[in-house]
């Protein structure tokens, strides 16, 4: 399918630029609930190199959000970090929207943006980014992309722009479980893994997803291993 190959061209293209393993983090898909509300957790391991100043990495992402109405979806996050034998902190905060763009099978695949803005604290680096989102069914497989363009500037950077993206290949096996296998690639980020995603619906609009999963680094920059969590609780 056109987008798994354009995907593929991104994974090999040397313009990509996105020096921070955080990448490897989530993909998101192009939909929007109306009157849906949210608490969202997600948590990253990444198991790096013995010779990095960052061997160790433990990320987590609190999060509330809400729909705005049947198309725009809104979110809060406060994002806390220990490395290695520091203390858990938070680090940065990041506001980011959804825009479902396409009625979900209106066309023959579904379009979504998602805009980003984060601020690192400590750093005092901020950035913004775009994502294009794409998602295409057959059957019971389902494939999604996450295209990004984004901005970062601060005093102690040099102000660019960078490229990334992300896939994700699923096979809806049951609403409990669905396995999948995740991409993610940047010039300095590429990772590789098997997924687990589920659901348990708990009475009238009350949900709770999860997802885990094991990606694995493809070159001598990406940890070695970064396994990521989320747990969604909606309403």
């Amino acid at each position: 399918m056109p987008y798994f190959i354009l995907f593929l061209i991104l994974l090999t293209s040397n313009s990509l630029i996105f020096a921070d393993s955080a990448f490897i983090d989530k993909i998101y898909h192009p939909y929007v609930q109306p009157h849906e509300k949210e608490f969202e957790w997600r948590l990253i391991l990444q198991d790096g190199h013995q010779n990095s100043d960052r061997q160790n990495v433990v990320r987590n992402r609190f999060a509330y959000g809400q729909s705005l109405n049947d198309r725009w979806f809104s979110e809060f996050y406060l994002i806390a970090e220990k490395n290695n034998d520091q203390q858990l902190k938070i680090t940065a905060i990041e506001l980011e929207t959804l825009w479902q763009i396409t009625e979900q099978g209106e066309y023959g695949a579904d379009f979504g943006l998602l805009v980003e803005l984060e601020h690192e604290i400590d750093n005092d680096i901020s950035e913004i980014s775009t994502a294009f989102l794409i998602e295409k069914e057959w059957g019971k497989w389902s494939a999604t992309s996450n295209l990004y363009l984004i901005y970062e500037w601060g005093k102690r950077i040099q102000n660019e722009f960078e490229t990334a993206a992300s896939l994700q290949v699923k096979y809806r096996y049951s609403k409990a479980v669905e396995p999948a296998i995740e991409l993610y690639a940047s010039e300095f980020s590429k990772g590789m893994g098997p997924v687990l995603l589920g659901g348990l619906r708990l009475g009238g609009r009350k949900k709770l997803k999860w997802e885990a999963g094991l990606i694995f680094g493809l070159n001598k920059v990406t940890p070695d291993r970064t396994a990521r969590f989320l747990i969604e609780f909606e309403f």
